[in-house]
């Protein structure tokens, strides 16, 4: 988690019709005139990484969320993200700076297909993974992000999982549990993109390169990179290794972090594959517009809020 005070530059930016001093000022002024604090994903663009009162993984940010001293909470990333916000801190207003920002992964899920599935599985517990709609975190058990998967699954009593959304994760998790796991057949796009054949090409060019990769990956991709874990874990793994080189397999946006944190070090993306659109869909001229407009304000629904939040609240629960 990157916990970070005002600034007045960025380090980078995409140029968007003004200078990047003015822009950053206006979204400072109207920072202070909100009372708001911007939580980007690790993923978001580096100018967008640069303006934010916080950089983290989506556990960081739902945890920042659920506690941040602020009327108004700025979520760069999609809207799923910002769904969680609100969840957790329903009488904050959450606003999402791209209405259009969704994820592919998230909408794999349907609601009424989950209660479908659950009739099938009656002993079953429901894992939702957050990147999923409230609807969804509504009807489960608990929910998880790819940092605690592990030990959420780990803290029931119920021998089979029904895990949603992501099969790629389910997988992961599988390999650490003697549950049975029962996953859903969503993936991650984005992470679907990188294959052994490019971490093996990447590995060869970069002998001495650690590999390191996100668990929505492929199964044979986490199977064979050196370390496997969430956007936090892996800036934690290359900030604590002694190794001077590192192979990425995540999204291109934690790129600008890992080297910000680490400037003597080098970092290769796995694939040039691994971008996400939606990610990239946030810019400093729409975080100064939805600052100026309040909106587009995401609201969850009480009834939906009340029965999600239990299941996001017992994720924060487990240690």
């Amino acid at each position: 988690m990157a916990l970070k005070s005002d600034k007045t530059d960025v380090l980078s930016f995409a140029w968007e019709g003004k200078g990047m001093h003015e822009l950053v000022r206006e979204i400072q002024e109207l920072k202070r005139e909100r009372q708001a604090v911007i939580l980007a994903h690790n993923y978001q663009q580096d100018a967008v990484q640069d303006i934010a009162d916080l950089v983290g993984d989506s556990l960081e940010l739902s945890r920042y969320a659920a506690e941040a001293d602020a009327e108004v909470i700025v979520l760069a990333g999609v809207r799923f993200m910002a769904e969680t916000a609100s969840i957790l801190a329903p009488d904050k207003t959450v606003l999402l700076p791209d209405a259009f920002a969704g994820c592919p992964l998230a909408e794999s899920v349907d609601v009424q297909e989950l209660r479908r599935e659950k009739e099938k599985y009656p002993d079953a517990a429901v894992v939702c993974y957050v990147n999923s709609p409230a609807e969804v975190k509504a009807e489960s058990d608990i929910c998880c992000t790819s940092s605690n998967a592990v030990k959420v699954v780990q803290s029931l009593p119920h021998h089979r999982i029904l895990f949603v959304p992501d099969r790629n994760l389910a997988s992961y998790v599988s390999r650490f549990t003697d549950k049975e796991i029962i996953p859903w057949p969503g993936l991650c796009i984005t992470h679907y993109r990188a294959t052994l054949e490019e971490l093996e090409e990447a590995r060869a060019a970069h002998p001495q390169a650690k590999v390191l990769v996100h668990p929505e990956c492929r199964p044979e991709v986490c199977e064979a990179a050196d370390f496997v874990g969430s956007t936090g874990a892996i800036l934690k793994y290359a900030r604590e290794s002694d190794a001077q080189e590192f192979i990425i397999g995540t999204e291109m946006g934690i790129i600008h972090r890992l080297q910000q944190e680490n400037p003597g070090k080098k970092f290769y993306l796995l694939s040039p594959g691994l971008i996400c659109p939606n990610m990239k869909l946030t810019t400093l001229s729409k975080i100064a517009q939805c600052l100026k407009e309040m909106q587009p304000v995401i609201k969850v629904p009480e009834d939906i809020r009340q029965r999600a939040y239990r299941a996001l609240k017992r994720m924060l629960e487990v240690v």
